[in-house]
């Protein structure tokens, strides 16, 4: 339910065995979430190409994922921030622990640093780049925002309550098991699934960015997080 299907399987993913066992840990129904490397995750996103673009959020660029063999996951592109890689993996541990259907699986991540010579005032000097990145469950039936808008048809009243009863259950569990206020719940926010069962996103990015650097979203299209 968590991982969607493509028809056309991603003919740039790099074709090696470790990569390959990579794909088949991420096609595993109960998939604990893995470190992936960057170049795993620029093969399945065409390089971070703007076609795979899904959207933009106030913390990173949201690309559509695809496996070998058509499956898709969503790979968010988190903003330059400036945290260690202990405080990073910190985070990640917490966040893999959050387990409930209505909120959205993280299955995957990324964290990579090295040194890159970058010219700076006529001069090169050594900068260190930082890949951070995390990967979750595709879901095509957009944000909720898109099913309240004006153009779309609307929502019958009885998924209305629905997602309402998913969204406070969500929310319950964040805040009595896991101990995570959300900080930035809106309709953006909330994913919902091909049984438009309610699913919160973007709930322990404040926690790595800091709530003042939360910044609105600009571009929103469907399977954002």
């Amino acid at each position: 339910m968590g991982i969607e299907t493509s028809k056309h399987a991603n003919a740039f993913l790099p074709n090696t065995m470790d990569f390959g066992e990579l794909e088949n840990m991420l096609q595993a129904p109960s998939v604990t979430p893995i470190c992936l490397p960057v170049e795993f995750l620029k093969g399945i996103t065409r390089d971070f190409s703007v076609d795979q673009e899904l959207g933009r959020g106030g913390f990173g660029v949201v690309y559509k994922g695809i496996l070998q063999n058509g499956k898709m996951i969503a790979v968010k592109k988190l903003f330059e921030i400036r945290v260690e890689d202990d405080q990073f993996q910190n985070e990640v541990t917490y966040l893999i622990g959050v387990k409930h259907q209505n909120v959205v699986q993280l299955v995957g991540y990324c964290a990579e640093s090295r040194w890159e010579a970058t010219k700076v005032g006529g001069r090169y000097v050594m900068a260190e780049i930082r890949k951070r990145l995390l990967c979750f469950e595709y879901l095509k039936n957009n944000s909720l925002d898109k099913h309240l808008s004006a153009e779309s048809c609307g929502l019958e009243w009885h998924i209305r309550y629905d997602i309402i009863k998913g969204v406070c259950s969500g929310l319950h569990y964040l805040h009595t098991e896991c101990r995570i206020v959300h900080l930035d719940l809106k309709p953006q926010n909330i994913l919902l699934d091909d049984n438009m069962v309610p699913k919160l996103a973007d709930f322990g990015m404040s926690r790595l960015f800091g709530q003042q650097e939360s910044r609105v979203i600009t571009e929103s299209r469907g399977g954002t997080l």
